[in-house]
């Protein structure tokens, strides 16, 4: 079935196809990988609760949506291993018409065996059922996407403390890290989701080239971003959008995306959609008045220069751990020759008697990580390999007070009179570059390709 999207002036979109979901044999085969690698017990997965308000939006738990595809709340999955034999029961809220009036239909027990072809019951008969396993003396296998807090359990938190005390004799063993290992490998299906949210997130970069502009807000260029996934099918954003300019292009993970952007300055731009469950994840970094700076311009070009080298390591059999050597290696020279840092390998003095890597000032994440349910998914093994989603995303941050708020020692005094001159030059320069990657067996494909050479970026912004 297709999407049809009425046109707006002057706004991009695509013709989206509606995808197939991820088809039940899938999911069904997700399961038989788990139990061959599980011993006998009584496995037991929860899906997320349902949230404090009717009005609050629900999401998934990654872990249940890769074992089940089941997206309602309040759900659960017991699958007890007895030798080479494996029962699945799916538990789900029963049908209720007058909560359903608030929150939408409910699967039920009929619906829920239906679209997964497993045996369904009612949640209200799990504990009776795991109070029946727990006596045969299987252990207690979890799989959770349980959120804890310091202060309270969770409603799946304060169930399981109430199975235990019931049954003090029963073991428990956290297997969640099992299925972690397992959801690093990407199907075909999944690649293809994953592939999709990348194109809606590259079409939204595209927009927000169109619409930068000096004295816009950052919530300004947020509105286009968020309404071009929602237009393009996308479920919602995969993490909060962060659009930082001027100073805020420093911090990391800004997201408040209030401040009016000024003339001269860049901007952080990093987004991504989910679609259909799966994250993408793009980050450029503009000029606001559509041209960088002299020093601009040398800081983006030594970020780009960093995630070319990893992108030379990005090659199916290499270790994950080359692209980050080599990204870092192009840094850690690049700063020095700017004069931000004393030497390609100069440290300074970070506490405790401790030495840091004065590279670490300015770039202070890691290179990249895995796509999927979740925009930081699990990875499988040290090498890249088919089946891999991934990014690559270098970046220089040069926060006006960095040499300020370093342990005061003499040797760090010395450094501070010695770099300060330089950190005022690139005082407020921040530059991060992200990309999406996925590994098949003809290789690895870059599918993030949205405008990132200075060149391309500059012809991009089209400032009123």
């Amino acid at each position: 079935m297709r999407r049809i999207l009425l046109p707006v002036p002057g706004l991009l979109f695509l013709a989206i196809t509606a995808s197939a979901q991820i088809p039940q044999s899938e999911y069904a085969a997700r399961r038989a990988a788990i139990a061959a690698k599980m011993q006998d017990g009584v496995l037991l997965a929860f899906g997320a609760a349902e949230p404090q308000h009717d009005y609050l939006s629900f999401y998934q738990g990654p872990r249940f949506m890769y074992l089940t595809g089941i997206e309602e709340a309040g759900a659960a999955l017991v699958m007890v291993k007895r030798g080479n034999v494996t029962d699945a029961t799916l538990l789900v809220q029963p049908r209720n018409p007058a909560t359903e009036t608030w929150t939408g239909t409910r699967l039920g027990v009929d619906g829920a065996a239906r679209v997964t072809g497993l045996r369904a019951r009612t949640i209200d008969a799990l504990k009776p059922m795991l109070d029946s396993l727990a006596a045969s003396g299987l252990p207690l296998l979890i799989v959770s996407d349980l959120a804890s807090s310091e202060t309270e359990l969770s409603v799946d938190q304060q169930f399981l403390q109430g199975l235990v005390a019931a049954e003090p004799s029963i073991r428990v063993q956290d297997v969640g890290s099992v299925v972690d290992q397992a959801r690093g490998k990407k199907s075909a299906a999944e690649l293809a989701l994953i592939r999709k949210a990348v194109d809606i997130t590259v079409l939204a970069h595209r927009e927000a080239l169109r619409s930068m502009a000096a004295d816009k807000h950052e919530y300004e260029i947020e509105a286009v971003v968020e309404y071009t996934f929602r237009r393009n099918g996308a479920d919602r954003p995969s993490f909060a959008t962060i659009i930082g300019s001027g100073p805020n292009s420093t911090t990391l993970h800004y997201n408040v995306n209030d401040r009016q952007m000024r003339a001269g300055e860049v901007v952080v731009m990093d987004i991504g959609a989910s679609y259909q469950g799966y994250a993408a994840d793009v980050t450029r970094t503009l000029p606001v008045s559509g041209t960088f700076t002299a020093e601009q311009r040398q800081v983006y070009q030594l970020v780009r220069d960093a995630q070319s080298a990893a992108e030379r390591q990005a090659k199916p059999g290499n270790a994950r751990r080359s692209m980050s050597d080599s990204a870092n290696g192009v840094l850690a020279n690049g700063l020095a020759r700017l004069g931000l840092i004393e030497s390609a390998d100069a440290t300074y003095d970070c506490g405790d008697g401790q030495q840091c890597p004065q590279l670490g000032l300015f770039y202070m994440h890691g290179l990249g990580h895995g796509i999927g349910l979740e925009v930081h998914d699990p990875q499988s093994g040290g090498k890249i390999a088919a089946g891999d989603a991934f990014t690559i995303e270098p970046g220089i941050y040069v926060r006006g007070d960095v040499l300020g708020v370093i342990p005061d020692t003499p040797r760090n005094r010395a450094m501070r009179q010695k770099l300060q001159p330089t950190v005022e030059k690139y005082r407020n320069v921040g530059v991060r570059i992200e990309d999406d990657y996925i590994v098949t067996e003809k290789g690895v494909e870059w599918i993030s390709r949205a405008p990132r050479e200075l060149s391309e970026i500059e012809a991009g912004v089209q400032p009123d």
